[in-house]
């Protein structure tokens, strides 16, 4: 997640849990979508490997630039050509323009079923930066490893997008993309939104992960940053059939909404653009720290967040119409 070490002394400040509800607007007349039955099993053992690969010492804490950035993203490759994803440019590698080094974020294509439904793309999206080794510092551990940061974001989408190549069960289109430069100011969406938006890119919405390796203690599994700004949560709750995500004050506080790559697309495209996570500012400590590593993951936590996701990713790239919509001003 994009830097917010000026909001960090105000950590322990409790959040009060909002009940999740959403009013109807005249906008949003969508008949009440019906949960679907997802046979497909997220393996455990695949969620905890990859997870432990992408947050190790090896990938040297995933700086932008650096050479523990080109390891993590071989990695990625890999993983996308071992699952049959097809990369959606000429490569895989989208290189930033806006960076001096090199960097560039990791970009695939699922083709949708749907010979209508398949020119309009979901994006699932994580960042897989992070912010590389303490260089300066008599710490025995130097490397930021950023497993909730946001090795945890990728992981998830990893296996989202390993669901529709096995199932192929997306009549939408699905971009999958890793950015990289999002602990550099958002580099990676910004540069990828605005090269999209210049190729008329026809977007229907963007569901971005940030970390989501710790589990809340609230009566949702997750929240949605922008919580206010469309129908997304309603209608993911709606997919899913259950208290899914809900509504965390400190998020809109702290302008979480703001601070991470689903923010670039909405500007571009003035569509539902946001993102789920599970860091609340009082489970999990080591923000931006080395010690955000794999060995305090949750990955049983993670695995059954990334299960319930697959009924709502499903029923977002198959639903006939474009059912999550901005909400009226």
């Amino acid at each position: 997640m994009k830097y917010i070490y000026f909001f960090l002394p105000f950590l322990l400040v409790s959040c009060k849990t909002v009940t999740n509800t959403s009013k109807t607007t005249s906008e949003d007349k969508t008949e009440i979508a019906k949960p679907i039955t997802i046979s497909y099993k997220v393996n455990s053992e695949e969620v905890t490997s990859f997870l432990k690969e992408l947050s190790s010492d090896e990938m040297e804490g995933r700086e932008t630039g650096e050479a523990g950035m080109v390891k993590a993203a071989d990695f990625l490759i890999d993983f996308l050509k071992a699952n049959q994803i097809k990369p959606y440019f000429k490569t895989y590698q989208d290189t930033l323009s806006t960076f001096k080094m090199p960097a560039y974020n990791v970009v695939g294509f699922i083709e949708g079923t749907d010979p209508v439904l398949k020119k309009e793309f979901i994006i699932l999206s994580a960042h897989y930066d992070h912010i590389g080794i303490n260089k300066n510092t008599p710490n025995e551990d130097k490397i930021n490893n950023g497993a909730n940061d946001d090795a945890s974001g990728v992981t998830a989408v990893a296996q989202m997008v390993k669901y529709f190549s096995q199932t192929k069960s997306n009549k939408r289109s699905v971009l999958v993309v890793f950015f990289a430069g999002e602990e550099k100011g958002l580099l990676g969406s910004k540069h990828l939104s605005e090269k999209l938006h210049q190729q008329n890119f026809n977007l229907y919405t963007q569901l971005n992960v940030e970390m989501i390796g710790i589990p809340m203690k609230r009566d949702f599994l997750a929240y949605l940053t922008g919580f206010e700004l469309s129908n997304m949560a309603k209608k993911i709750n709606e997919y899913s059939g259950k208290n899914t995500v809900g509504f965390l004050p400190k998020a809109g506080e702290f302008q979480l909404f703001k601070r991470s790559d689903n923010f670039p697309f909405f500007k571009e495209f003035n569509v539902p653009c946001q993102s789920i996570s599970t860091f609340d500012f009082e489970n999990f400590d080591y923000y931006h720290h080395v010690k955000d590593e794999f060995q305090l993951m949750d990955t049983t936590h993670m695995t059954n967040l990334i299960q319930e996701f697959l009924s709502v990713i499903t029923l977002m790239t198959n639903s006939a119409k474009k059912e999550i919509k901005m909400n009226a001003k």
